[in-house]
């Protein structure tokens, strides 16, 4: 069981006097990479152009360019909401960056009210993401999406 209340308030110390968006999203992936149990990638997909583009991550190598409404991530951002996916095999169109990932949860980043990319968490296990992660993952998007808005 994950602490989000403590995640949030190491999120918050990590970046506190940060201004630069890089480092703060490189901070946030590490301390979900390290804090999270059974994962194999943690990071950002940053939009620009129409597309998401590949941000600061932990894990293994990942896709560089995803189109908006294609795979996991594409579709939450797409729709602005964010997916919870057991099983990313029987996903439409899942976009296998990793065939080691077997569920996901992404979740939409917005700053200045415009879309600005989407948290990407995946793992090995199959029905990773409960309920409880989904709302605190999305407590932490929220947090750092204040950080991000300065």
């Amino acid at each position: 069981m994950t602490d989000y209340s403590l995640l949030n308030k190491q999120l918050l110390a990590l970046t506190e006097g940060v201004e630069e968006p890089i480092s703060n999203l490189a901070n946030a992936s590490a301390l979900l990479y390290q804090t999270l149990a059974d994962l194999n990638w943690a990071g950002f997909y940053l939009y620009k152009n129409g597309v998401l583009l590949l941000g600061p991550f932990q894990g293994k190598t990942a896709c560089t360019k995803i189109p908006m409404g294609k795979g996991v991530c594409g579709t939450a951002a797409e729709k602005g909401e964010t997916l919870v996916v057991p099983d990313v095999h029987a996903f439409p169109g899942h976009i296998a960056c990793d065939g080691a990932s077997n569920s996901e949860i992404v979740i939409p980043l917005y700053v200045g009210g415009r879309l600005f990319g989407v948290l990407d968490i995946d793992s090995p296990v199959f029905n990773r993401f409960t309920e409880e992660d989904r709302v605190g993952l999305e407590l932490f998007a929220r947090t750092l999406e204040t950080v991000l808005n300065g």
